[in-house]
Order: structure tokens, then sequence, then C-alpha cells
């Protein structure tokens, strides 16, 4: 029992540590006069939330799901479409005002990223493994060529947003505001990941993923299960999308591609599969090798392909698994 509790304490302190590091970074840089870094911030902050809601369902779930970039790129185009609305004095497909307010934009991006993971879910968890990774590209890619040919918002040209979504009078123009903004949705996804983890019900999604038969047994429908957090990750997606969108200015169907899907899944292995901290860990490693190594070469995804190898190879819990040691279910 020692040695839980000491394992638990040293993965607790490495979280604390990661979250002061990355709150730290950005205001270094704000105060050194380096805006790029600090948007550099917050776009290492916006990826560890969206692989936070792929570790949900992944990690926590076991549910590998190759198409999150479908609800991370449809956050993104809620955003975009809603701003652009609102910046013609339009109504969404005739129906609906546009809305430069980030609640507003937030909450219809997790409402419509939830919604379509339902139907999603619904069809795809009837299958399980191979077949289950499939569908789900599957159902992204069907949604990516529906927005390039999408021409009333960009089509392949994706749409600009031309002035940043605001909060309650914020400057979200400022760099160190605009972090500030993801920083706390970050903490949101960690604080809502945890509490459903400790929660019976995520008890029950640790047993649909270890023991579904015995689960069903006690009178819980496992499917059920996977299906209410399937949905609930794609809600954290979704809002980490209408995040990117509004950081980037621009939105297009590549934050729908399955390359995207590719580097959520490649955040959340780098970081430790399962960890809550781990796409926190894996965002920082992730984006610090492009910065970093892509300043060097071009052929930088070799080289962290090469880390990736390493990782899955000699780092089952991946970087927080290093760190910390094994969690509790290791």
């Amino acid at each position: 029992m020692a040695e839980v509790t000491g394992t638990i304490d040293r993965e607790t302190v490495l979280g604390a540590l990661l979250l002061t590091a990355l709150l730290a970074f950005p205001l270094i840089a704000w105060a050194l006069g380096e805006p790029y870094y600090v948007n550099l911030a917050s776009r290492l902050t916006i990826v560890a939330m969206a692989a936070s809601g792929l570790n949900l369902a992944l990690g926590m779930g076991g549910m590998v799901s190759f198409g999150h970039a479908a609800f991370f790129g449809l956050g993104g185009y809620v955003a975009g479409i809603s701003a652009t609305h609102a910046f013609d004095g339009t109504a969404v497909l005739g129906l609906l005002p546009g809305s430069d307010h980030m609640p507003a934009i937030w909450i219809a991006a997790v409402l419509v990223s939830g919604a379509a993971a339902l139907a999603i879910g619904a069809i795809s968890l009837r299958t399980s493994g191979v077949y289950f990774i499939m569908i789900t590209l599957a159902f992204a890619q069907m949604i990516y060529y529906f927005a390039v040919s999408w021409p009333a918002y960009g089509g392949e040209d994706g749409l600009s947003i031309y002035v940043r979504n605001g909060l309650f009078g914020l400057d979200t123009f400022d760099p160190a505001t605009f972090f500030a903004i993801s920083f706390s949705a970050l903490l949101v996804a960690l604080l809502v990941t945890s509490r459903v983890m400790a929660a019976r019900f995520g008890a029950a999604l640790t047993m649909a993923r270890l023991d579904p038969v015995r689960l069903a047994a006690a009178g819980v429908e496992p499917r059920t299960v996977r299906l209410v957090a399937f949905t609930l990750s794609a809600m954290i997606t979704g809002w980490a999308g209408a995040l990117f969108a509004d950081l980037a200015g621009f939105v297009s169907p590549a934050m729908l591609s399955w390359h995207r899907s590719g580097e959520l899944m490649v955040v959340v292995i780098l970081g430790g599969v399962g960890r809550l901290m781990g796409p926190v860990a894996g965002a920082i490693l992730f984006v610090l090798a492009e910065t970093v190594l892509g300043g060097w070469t071009d052929y930088w995804q070799f080289y962290l392909g090469l880390v990736l190898l390493a990782v899955v190879l000699f780092a089952k819990g991946g970087l927080v698994g290093l760190l910390a040691g094994p969690a509790r279910h290791d």
C-alpha cells in the first residue's frame, strides 16, 4: 500500500510541476516581450486539452478512436461559422444568429461535437478492435470531405476569422490573456476527467475496458458506458477545436484530417496512455519537438518517430510513467 501511495504522490507532484512549467513559460516570454512564445504556449495548451479528450476514450475507455479530428474540426468550424455570421450580421443557415461571444461558441461547439459523437459512437461501438478504428476513421473522413465540398464556408480553402471572439470585455487579442483563457479551459478539462474517473462511472468505464462480461453480469450495459465516455471525450476535444480556431484566426478541412487524429494519438502515447497528465506531458514534448527540431530540419517527424518508437518499446507509461513510475492499473 505504501508503494501505491508513493506512486500516486509522485504522479501528483509531476503533474503540478508540468502545469507550473506550462504556466511559467508564457509568463517569462511575456515579460521578455516575446509574444510568439506566448502564442506557442497557447497552442501547446490547446493541443493538450484536445488530447485529454482523446485520452478519456483511448486510455481510460480502451476505445482506439482514429476519428477525434472530426470533433476537433467541428468545434473549429462552429467557432469560424459563428464568428463569420456575427461579423456579417447574418443568420447561420438562415435560422440562428451568429455570435462572437466565446461562452456561446463554446457551448455550441460542445453540443455539436457531442451530438456527432453520440451518433458516430452509437454505430461504431457495435464493433471493436480494428473495425472500431476503421469505422471512426471513415466517419471522420466523411466529415472532412463534406467540409472540402462546402463552398459556402470556404471549401478546401478554409474560412478566415476576421475578429477574434470576445469574453466578458477582455482583450482576447492580447497573447497573455488568450493563454490565460486556454490554460483555464485545460484545467477544467483535466478536472472533469479526474472527477469522472474518480466517480462510480469511472469504475464502470474501467471495468468496461478490462472485463465487459463481468460488468454486464452486474447489470450495467458496457456499450452505454463506453458511449457516454466517447461522447464526453468528443465534447472536450470539440471545445479545444473552438479555441484553436480562435488562436489561428482560421479554420480549414485540415483540422478534420486523419493526420490530426494521428497527432493527437501520438501526443497521448508520448505522455502516457490513461494517465491524467499524460496529454500535457505529451503535448509539451510534441510541440517542442515540432518547434525545435522543425527549426533544424524539415524531417523532424523522423526524429519524433524515433522517440515514439522508444516510448512504445521501453516506456509503457509514456513520459509520465517513466518519471512517476507505474500507475495502479499498470
